[in-house]
């Protein structure tokens, strides 16, 4: 039998211990984590029929040679403008509900998204189908290379698709245009501007006031796409000066690198737009003044 002022200090120290846990889980706790799934979780769910897999990528042939199964193909095609006008840019809502419709979803389907591609790629088909009002849409956390490091079955077979039906709820704050790139570079500014590039990228020239974090760095590597957990997530955008509660635009060359971003400041909680011209339109047509260097100004 535990005597009694031995009994209270375990119980002390117990719930001690206890409380450092729930704090150190709850600090881990995201805004959104409906947003990333695992693949553990995507094996269980594999033949839900609400449940849409979709493999993002330029080339088909890559997905006709084995995919997740279940998994449908979506062109990047389908869901972007190409290499005309301003590069990568948002094609017509109709267009959108075309391609969308054609793999099989409907308002309540639940879709999640892998890439055998650069990774980028795939955050830019959930920025899209968070712009078209989709908001049930996750990505597979570590994408293909996760799922095939875990000996997980592949698939050459291609699934027979029931065309969907899916309303758009065009949400517009979502992508942000010129105009709030150049309010949010003038100072004094509550909206922060964070280039998604390479360092290399960004000391060559950004916008002014722009902080920066290579998309790189909140995934393990590119090529193990697996997320940091939401604790390093916060102390990365810290470390550049991204405090919690401020507006944020992100933007990179052409708009890949800052769809990833726009999903990790999303996902953290961050009330977050995509500069889709990013410093393309910027620089390149626009010719607008950029800074050079590794200060924001």
């Amino acid at each position: 039998m535990i005597p009694r002022a031995r009994g209270l200090a375990v119980a002390v120290i117990s719930s001690s211990i206890f409380a450092l846990s729930s704090l150190c889980c709850a600090s881990d706790i995201v805004a959104h984590p409906e947003m990333l799934v695992s693949t553990a979780w995507l094996a269980d769910h594999l033949n839900d029929a609400n449940v849409v897999v979709l493999q993002v990528g330029h080339d088909r042939s890559a997905y006709q040679k084995e995919h997740i199964p279940t998994a449908r193909f979506l062109s990047t095609n389908d869901f972007t403008t190409g290499h005309t006008g301003l590069m990568v840019e948002l094609p017509t809502v109709e267009k959108l509900r075309q391609s969308f419709e054609e793999l099989g979803i409907n308002d309540d389907t639940r879709v999640v998204v892998y890439t055998t591609d650069w990774y980028p790629v795939a955050s830019r088909a959930f920025f899209t189908l968070d712009y078209f009002g989709h908001t049930n849409t996750a990505l597979l956390d570590g994408s293909l290379a996760q799922w095939k490091a875990e000996n997980r079955p592949v698939t050459a077979d291609e699934p027979r698709i029931i065309k969907g039906r899916v309303t758009p709820h065009v949400n517009e704050s979502e992508l942000a245009l010129l105009t709030d790139a150049k309010v949010a570079s003038q100072p004094p500014s509550q909206v922060i501007l964070v280039d998604s590039r390479p360092q290399k990228r960004y000391t060559a020239g950004h916008l002014p006031g722009a902080a920066n974090i290579f998309w790189e760095d909140t995934v393990a590597s590119s090529n193990k796409p697996i997320f940091l957990t939401p604790n390093n997530l916060r102390r990365l955008f810290a470390s550049r000066g991204i405090a919690t509660g401020h507006k944020l635009i992100t933007y990179c060359e052409i708009g890949l690198q800052a769809s990833h971003m726009y999903f990790v400041a999303k996902y953290l909680g961050y009330d977050v737009s995509m500069f889709d011209g990013s410093f393309y339109q910027w620089d390149d047509v626009e010719h607008l003044a950029s800074v050079k260097g590794n200060s924001p100004r």
